[in-house]
């Protein structure tokens, strides 16, 4: 006669997998491109190393071969009197160069007085405002050049071949001025003015004065 006792079911060696573990697995594989993966933040933090990396890489590339410098700005401009201009910030405002590094803001925004360019004159300033007299150790601004005035200290600004001036206007008398601030003419003004302005005294014979 058969035993009506009933045995307990043996336990499986392995317990079964339910669903959602696999399906996070199977979405773990494709690295947080499913939300139920519980290991999400590891794959964030793989991607965000792997980004850091990646900008390490190209700032170390960068350095290596040299970043591009951005071109200088433009200063180049033309004064009302169709000489070599300082062009300002606002790209409106130009300057005749004298106006530059004398202590007053010209510019709205203040940049004829650049700490920069104002520390190292002439070395800083844009080449085409500086003229660079006979004397080598003296320079001016290039808008004092041609004005009949003796700014270099050998006439170099006003007679010299670089100069290239143009003769006396008509406000000024020319020859051989007596005075040294002058080069090779004297104004109107002193004609007939009863001193020796030119070594001829044709400042006073022949010139009619204004």
């Amino acid at each position: 006669m058969k035993s009506s006792r009933t045995y307990p079911q043996r336990r499986e060696a392995h317990r079964s997998v339910r669903p959602t573990e696999a399906l996070e697995e199977d979405c773990c594989g494709e690295c947080c491109s499913c939300s139920c993966c519980s290991r999400r933040a590891v794959c964030v933090s793989t991607l965000v190393l792997t980004g850091l990396a990646l900008t390490a890489t190209g700032v170390a590339v960068a350095l290596f071969f040299g970043i591009p410098k951005q071109p200088p700005v433009s200063r180049e401009c033309r004064t009302h009197q169709n000489g070599s201009g300082f062009l300002c910030d606002d790209r409106v405002t130009c300057l005749p160069p004298s106006l530059l590094c004398d202590g007053v803001h010209n510019c709205p925004s203040g940049a004829d007085e650049s700490r920069h360019m104002c520390s190292d004159l002439p070395n800083n300033l844009p080449s085409n405002l500086v003229f660079r007299c006979g004397n080598s150790h003296f320079w001016i601004f290039v808008d004092k050049k041609c004005n009949q005035i003796n700014d270099c200290g050998d006439c170099s600004d006003e007679m010299g071949i670089y100069a290239d001036c143009p003769p006396c206007g008509s406000q000024w008398w020319t020859c051989t001025p007596v005075e040294f601030q002058y080069c090779l003419c004297v104004p109107r003004s002193l004609c007939k003015d009863g001193r020796q302005n030119c070594y001829d005294w044709s400042d006073e014979y022949l010139c009619s004065g204004n």
